[in-house]
């Protein structure tokens, strides 16, 4: 890979500022994280303090080789963490992976072990179900799985294998908790292009006006989510891709390569050559906890917010950067949005696709531009070494399997991508609101300029059923803002909510005005409805929204960035507290009471809905 230099270009004076005052912010907490991974990372190969007995478990199951090595301690022995199944299509590529990545890490004079796996389950299954529920929880037992493989102490390195929702976030988070070692994340890819999304968004829309059958709905469906890999819209998955990219912990050019190619394999085989040579037993000792630092969360929200990425970053964002002693805001987000540009129109905030994006100069082409802008920090540490220039640079096939060679200087479709200097919006993709009713985000790089802003009567519902219920009868053929409540962390474990936007869309595009006002997600597949979501404190902690009524009037303002409801601030004080009492039996079947520890320990969203550091509601 070459070394193309430094940028020197001016940084953003709004990044530099937001920036600095994180680091000002996050200064105890991260020193005290520094201090503890670099003692670890001082203390040699961590299989060098077991006792015998314990080396012995460690490697019985090693072949001759690899058994002399482990005694030894002169090779690195990289730790395998998977998300591997075979029922989900953005982990059925992980099959092959560890045996691949074995063999790079032989290649390279080290060693590898399947350390573990973690669980894995997909939003797009349980939509609407009651193992949503469980959803994001997932991403904190996800972090402990990972803590788990890595805690033998058997390890110099690792590789993290996960791709989706939940997964990803948790992976890392979990990694940070064992900063010292080197980390390098592999991604599976997404799956070529199917059905269009505008037209798989037309038949959801027929459907939901009962003017498609399921069986045309389910055919639609298929062709669009149809072969192994991510799915090829901009929601958590593949937001998740472009964050460890831009991150440093991607190799560059690596995110959106489809799998079950030539390039994907030679990607693979690389990152394991790649990792081996980041340990302490080496010369480019690159622990993740030091490469994830202030600049990187900061180039990670960026780029988060350029492309119009998932608002459930919002809160894993938020989480990953206190596992790493890091205090990032949600006004930290609301800054830069308002200077960092929107770039990319990627279905739901568009009709392309991540392939259609990744074609037209994709992720390299974003860090190159917003470098040029002083949009990014160059001056990080990344699994490549330093720069984060270096992933400009787009990876070919070559005779030794990859090469990187520079990537394109201009968009080569720019009706899916654009530069700063003509950008689709001046501004993020996301917006915070704050009001009488709380705090929330609204993700506006898909809502049309004439419903940025909406006022009108409130219509109250405790569950998404009873809204779809609504929606059929006919009696939502007004303008309102629907409230949605009791959907929060504390409340039911803050499902998605994706059911609601055909209908909502509907009726938007009968001409009403309508928004959404929910303690609840959407997430990236939030789309041209106005929906202020993640509201805090929610309503099951006696949040605003539990003495919001029918008839309400509620204004969601996305220019000015405010959400409230019409009443006076006495009178809303003293109502009571209305919705549906949550007793012990409401959250149990389907696994749900397993999860009651952790539903009763959360944070608010605020402060990235995390079991790890709970904050007063």
């Amino acid at each position: 890979m070459t070394d193309l230099g430094s940028r020197t270009d001016d940084i953003h004076p709004v990044l530099a500022a937001v920036t600095e005052r994180i680091i000002e912010r996050s200064r105890t907490e991260r020193t005290i994280y520094l201090d503890r991974i670099r003692e670890a990372g001082n203390r040699g190969p961590a299989r060098g303090r077991l006792a015998c007995a314990n080396l012995a478990h460690g490697f019985a199951a090693s072949g001759k080789v690899d058994k002399a090595a482990l005694r030894g301690m002169v090779k690195p022995n990289i730790a395998i963490v998977s998300s591997y199944n075979d029922m989900l299509s953005a982990h059925r590529p992980f099959e092959d992976f560890p045996k691949r990545l074995k063999a790079a890490v032989m290649e390279a004079g080290g060693i590898a072990q399947f350390a573990g796996g973690v669980p894995a389950m997909c939003d797009g299954i349980t939509q609407g179900r009651d193992g949503m529920q469980l959803s994001l929880f997932s991403r904190d037992v996800i972090a402990m799985a990972t803590a788990i493989g890595l805690s033998h102490d058997m390890f110099d390195g690792a590789l993290m294998l996960g791709v989706c929702d939940k997964i990803v976030p948790g992976m890392l988070i979990g990694a940070l908790s064992f900063g010292h070692l080197p980390t390098l994340f592999v991604p599976a890819g997404p799956m070529t292009s199917g059905l269009p999304n505008n037209e798989k968004s037309r038949v959801r829309q027929l459907y939901a006006e009962g003017k498609a059958d399921r069986a045309e709905l389910l055919d639609a469906e298929a062709s669009s989510y149809h072969g192994v890999g991510t799915c090829t819209f901009f929601g958590t998955a593949n937001s998740n891709q472009l964050l460890m990219e831009v991150m440093g912990l991607h190799l560059p050019g690596s995110s959106f390569v489809n799998p079950d190619t030539p390039l994907r394999d030679a990607l693979t085989s690389e990152a394991g050559r790649v990792v081996t040579g980041l340990t302490a037993l080496g010369d480019d000792y690159t622990p993740v906890g030091e490469v994830v630092d202030e600049r990187a969360v900061v180039n990670g929200c960026v780029a988060l917010l350029a492309t119009g990425g998932s608002t459930n970053h919002t809160m894993h964002l938020v989480a990953i950067a206190r596992a790493a002693g890091i205090t990032l805001t949600w006004d930290d987000l609301d800054e830069l949005s308002a200077v960092v540009p929107l770039l990319a129109r990627i279905y739901p905030n568009g009709s392309a696709d991540v392939n259609h994006f990744h074609a037209a100069g994709g992720l390299g082409y974003v860090v190159s531009s917003m470098l040029d802008a002083g949009l990014l920090h160059d001056d990080v540490k990344t699994v490549v070494g330093p720069g984060l220039h270096r992933y400009t640079e787009e990876p070919k096939l070559s005779d030794d399997g990859v090469e990187w060679q520079p990537g394109t200087r201009i968009s080569l479709d720019t009706s899916v991508l654009r530069g700063p200097e003509d950008p689709f919006d001046i501004n993020g993709g996301l917006k915070m609101l704050t009001g009488n009713l709380g705090t929330c985000v609204m993700k506006t790089s898909a809502v049309h300029q004439d419903h940025l802003v909406v006022s009108a009567p409130a219509k109250v519902f405790d569950d998404q059923l009873d809204f779809l219920a609504a929606f059929e009868s006919g009696t939502l053929n007004c303008d309102f803002v629907a409230v949605l409540r009791y959907q929060g962390p504390r409340a039911n474990g803050m499902p998605e909510l994706h059911k609601l936007t055909p209908a909502l869309g509907v009726l938007q595009d009968q001409g009403r005005q309508v928004a959404l006002v929910t303690d609840g997600r959407m997430s990236g597949a939030s789309g041209k409805v106005p929906a202020a979501i993640h509201l805090t404190p929610e309503a099951a902690v006696d949040g605003p929204l539990t003495r919001v009524r029918d008839g309400d009037i509620i204004t969601v303002d996305a220019v000015s960035g405010s959400v409230n409801v019409q009443v006076d601030g006495r009178e809303l004080a003293a109502r009571a507290i209305t919705g549906r009492t949550l007793g012990a039996d409401e959250w149990v079947g389907t696994g749900r009471e397993l999860f009651a520890g952790l539903r009763a320990a959360v944070g608010p969203a605020t402060q990235g809905a995390s079991v790890f550091h709970p904050q007063p509601a």
